[in-house]
């Protein structure tokens, strides 16, 4: 191994250069990318490396017209990293003072400081002596050492902050509220990860220039995160997708004689793709198997209210097939997930409801019928009641049923005149209930009377027998134990709780 790098070195001494500042910019990029892409920063790390040019024109300026030296390179990343501060700034001073949104502050700002950088490059050409288009795609063929050693040096430092300031770095990104409340300087960290991507990029502008650059910064990070739900595995994964982008592009380039840093960044786009579209958990491939194989809920309960609507104890695949209208595959996925659910039980090639499935069903088909009774009261027009009811009817959560219930004024039959399966879920005995919701048959005790004119006629203690209804179900009659008999409205019984009867004192189980 030794001997093979002693001989790449004498043979292409650029070669094994570009290979190591390449996997350099690639690791310090890749990691500080998945910080970026968790805080939702990734147009500010466009803008960033937009900045960089005012950063490093004025840099040059400084050292050039003022000082006279040599000693351009630290000039720049110093004017860089100011320039990027400044952006940061300026984006969050007019984000909290003005109604314009952050997202197009940042594009009103980076272009701005971008094209404040072509103005000087422009007027200072005699002065500053920088290859734009160098700076802009790359020259990963050229790198100086002294460019290796800077890669090194911020690659170093980086990582070491990460390392370092890992917890707080995570807590800031996840929950910036929570890390404010435990007393980490969320303000801080903002401006510590914007100098660390400010270094970053402009170690990288001569790998892969200052806008490509970018593209190491999200990518590698984009792609890990379709496979990691571990930040930790995510650092990880974005590193080493940011080294086989670098090296499968370079070896490209190299074969197809190509700019380097174009043709890594391509790369990385296409292994984006690649895995977006294979990635195990959150493909596009995944997500299309999971929708295949996805049973919706409303078909489910479309089995069970079929079930019970045949009025057979049991009913073969084929004919529940028929009643829902699907094919033999899908019904039986369907028919195995209610099984397991403990809803449906299957001899052979038949289903029946269990105990629980019918409750369920039951459940279903009142609220169906219920949505009937509200849709004809509103003036649906009734050739469409079947197919709204049957749309709304997966909307039967108890509290929306019971409103739904109440505010009909407890219907007995819907428009078709089906009855509509009374309230099992809170009619059960020694429950205590308001009056209106007792039906024909049902005993009960009084327990409490909100009505003064009632409680004079209805004492606490007093038995009741619920008799049937009368003037279109609106008037409630109950017979008490003396032999009298009370007609009430729907708000008088809504005012009068009662206590459910064990069947075996009377309650009618109809």
């Amino acid at each position: 191994m030794v001997d093979w790098l002693i001989e790449l070195q004498r043979t292409n001494p650029h070669v094994l250069k570009a290979l190591l500042v390449g996997t350099l910019v690639s690791t310090a990029c890749g990691v500080t990318g998945c910080w970026i892409i968790l805080r939702r920063m990734a147009f500010l790390a466009d803008a960033l490396a937009h900045a960089m040019l005012a950063g490093v024109v004025g840099g040059f300026l400084v050292m050039k017209l003022l000082f006279g030296s040599q000693a351009y390179a630290p000039a720049m990343l110093v004017g860089s990293v100011f320039a990027a501060l400044f952006t940061v700034v300026v984006v969050g001073w007019v984000s909290r003072v003005s109604r314009i949104k952050e997202d197009t502050v940042i594009g009103i700002t980076y272009t701005g400081v971008f094209a404040l950088g072509g103005v000087l490059l422009s007027f200072f050409s005699r002065h500053v002596h920088i290859d734009v288009v160098h700076f802009l795609t790359g020259q990963l063929l050229a790198v100086r050492m002294a460019d290796l050693w800077a890669m090194a040096v911020v690659t170093v430092f980086v990582l070491s902050v990460y390392v370092l300031f890992f917890r707080s770095l995570q807590l800031a990104a996840f929950d910036r509220v929570l890390a404010a409340s435990i007393g980490i300087p969320v303000l801080a960290f903002d401006y510590l990860l914007t100098a660390c991507t400010s270094f970053v990029v402009v170690s990288g502008v001569n790998v892969v220039g200052v806008i490509l650059v970018v593209g190491l910064l999200i990518i590698p990070a984009a792609t890990a995160y379709l496979l990691c739900d571990r930040l930790p595995r995510m650092l990880a994964w974005s590193a080493f997708f940011g080294w086989t982008s670098f090296i499968v592009g370079y070896m490209w380039a190299e074969a197809v004689n190509v700019a380097p840093g174009s043709a890594v960044v391509v790369t990385g786009a296409a292994q984006f793709f690649l895995v977006l579209l294979v990635a195990p958990r959150y493909g596009v491939l995944a997500d299309w198997l999971r929708r295949r194989r996805m049973i919706p809920q409303t078909f489910v309960e479309d089995v069970l209210r079929s079930v019970l609507k045949s009025g057979r104890s049991s009913l073969s695949l084929g004919e529940l097939a028929g009643y829902v209208g699907t094919t033999p595959e899908r019904l039986t996925r369907v028919v195995q997930r209610l099984v397991r659910d403990h809803l449906l039980e299957r001899h052979d090639d038949r289903v029946q409801l269990t105990a629980d499935g019918r409750q369920y069903a039951r459940r279903l088909q009142r609220a169906h019928r219920l949505w009937e009774t509200y849709l004809a009261s509103v003036g649906t027009p009734q050739r469409e009641l079947h197919d709204r009811a049957d749309a709304m009817e997966h909307i039967h959560d108890e509290q929306a049923v019971d409103y739904l219930d109440d505010r009909m004024g407890h219907p007995l039959h819907d428009p078709h005149g089906s009855e509509i399966p009374e309230d099992f879920v809170h009619l059960v005995p020694g429950a205590d209930v308001p009056l209106a919701m007792l039906r024909d048959g049902h005993r009960a005790v009084i327990v409490r009377v909100d009505d003064r004119e009632l409680a004079e006629q209805l004492r606490v203690g007093d038995r009741v027998t619920v008799r049937a209804r009368t003037e279109e179900g609106k008037q409630w009659n109950v017979e008490l134990e003396d032999g009298r008999r009370l007609g009430l409205t729907h708000a008088q019984t809504d005012r009068v709780y009662v206590r459910l009867l064990e069947a075996d004192d009377g309650e009618d189980d109809s």
